[in-house]
């Protein structure tokens, strides 16, 4: 009997025709589904921030240190001075929000309250639903933060919305009321109070002159209010906070 050799061998067919079928990448403009968005997102690491505002790719230019990250930075800085004394409030940066099949944001930072709150963690690690509190930082009032993802955010009960507005050195700060957003008007002293998150101070005039010394002071005297010490002991009792998105 001959024996087998590697010539005898025939190599199985390789149908022709046949190509592994790539995700196509997320382009700035497109229109996807929530689960078509997830998935190009997936398939690029690289990309580290894309939203999906009302069925809209938004894919933002590079990061500038002035004009967003050093702002960007200082949003987190306060809001972690405020979580550090406020057990069972969550801060997050830049995390996806899954709000409905044509909404995913990545807000520049977030508050929420963990167990009584409006969002939820899912097996996946994402949050459903809309936090209490979103922050961004915008170039200027045409920005999308305040047109298209503004709508979004009141549509979906995010109760309230703060914008800074790097280029015109300026603050926004929306508070929701009966479906519709209303500016949260300065309290005296020219110092805005998260209605939301009792405590929540913020020197408007500072933040923007930079002068983050006066940013923690006034944040430490909201922190000592009465209202901040109430507002821990609903939220250990993990009583349900009240929405005002009616």
């Amino acid at each position: 009997m001959a024996s087998v050799t590697s010539t005898n061998l025939i190599e199985p067919s390789i149908p022709t025709g046949l190509a592994v079928q790539e995700v196509p990448p997320l382009e700035n403009g497109d229109i996807l589904t929530r689960p078509e968005f997830e998935r190009r997102y997936e398939a690029m690491p690289h990309v580290k921030k894309a939203e999906l505002i009302e069925g809209v790719v938004y894919m933002p230019s590079p990061v500038r240190h002035e004009g967003h990250g050093r702002q960007h930075f200082t949003l987190n800085w306060w809001f972690g001075g405020y979580i550090a004394a406020t057990p069972g409030v969550e801060a997050s940066d830049n995390a996806t929000v899954r709000l409905d099949l044509d909404n995913e944001p990545q807000p520049d930072v977030l508050l929420r309250i963990t167990d009584s709150g409006q969002s939820l963690v899912d097996a996946e690690g994402f949050l459903n639903g809309p936090p209490e509190l979103v922050a961004e930082v915008a170039s200027s009032s045409v920005a999308y933060d305040l047109h298209q993802k503004l709508h979004t955010y009141r549509r979906h009960g995010v109760r309230e919305y703060l914008v800074w507005r790097t280029q015109e050195h300026a603050l926004d700060w929306f508070v929701l009321r009966e479906g519709r957003y209303e500016r949260l008007p300065l309290a005296e002293g020219g110092i805005y109070k998260s209605e939301c998150f009792p405590g929540l101070w913020l020197d408007a005039a500072a933040l923007l002159r930079n002068d983050l010394a006066t940013v923690l002071k006034v944040l430490g005297e909201g922190l000592a209010s009465p209202e901040h010490q109430e507002f821990i002991q609903r939220l250990d009792q993990k009583t349900t906070i009240p929405s005002t998105a009616k």
